[in-house]
């Protein structure tokens, strides 16, 4: 699925599968950390990281909740690349990561109908589980309903 969104020949793919193959050596191939291919891989990491949505607990309402989720996936995946890079950041470089990556993240929600594709991802599963399961009656339920 990712392919609709960041198919593989775009910028952000690209960036990913270099820290993939790289990952032992990403951070030392420049003398400082290359802030196109990390803003890239930000935002690729960021959708894949939605896409499978083992830790989305409040689902997003709209496309400004959406892109807020995104933006704090992509701001993970900067600060932990961040963290393991032993190359330093230039001046100015994290304000840039971070515009590139969110740039890239507004560009992909603005595309055809990927925003409403989004959105209607897990709804799908959590409305399927509410219905399977009905949800049992609390004490909290009980003393209210006797008052």
């Amino acid at each position: 699925m990712m392919d609709k969104f960041l198919g593989p020949n775009t910028h952000e793919a690209s960036a990913h599968n270099h820290f993939v193959e790289n990952w032992y050596n990403w951070h030392t191939d420049h003398p400082h950390l290359d802030e196109a291919l990390l803003s890239g891989c930000a935002s690729y990491r960021a959708f894949q990281r939605y896409l499978s949505g083992d830790d989305i607990y409040l689902l997003p309402r709209n496309k400004f909740e959406l892109e807020s989720i995104l933006r704090r996936y992509a701001h993970d995946a900067i600060h932990n690349a961040i963290s393991q890079s032993r190359s330093p950041l230039q001046t100015g470089g994290y304000r840039r990561i971070c515009h590139h990556a969110e740039q890239s993240i507004r560009d992909v929600l603005a595309t055809d109908n990927n925003t409403q594709i989004l959105l209607g991802l897990h709804r799908r599963n959590t409305t399927s589980t509410k219905a399977s399961s009905p949800r049992k009656p609390s004490s909290t339920d009980r003393s209210i309903a006797t008052t």
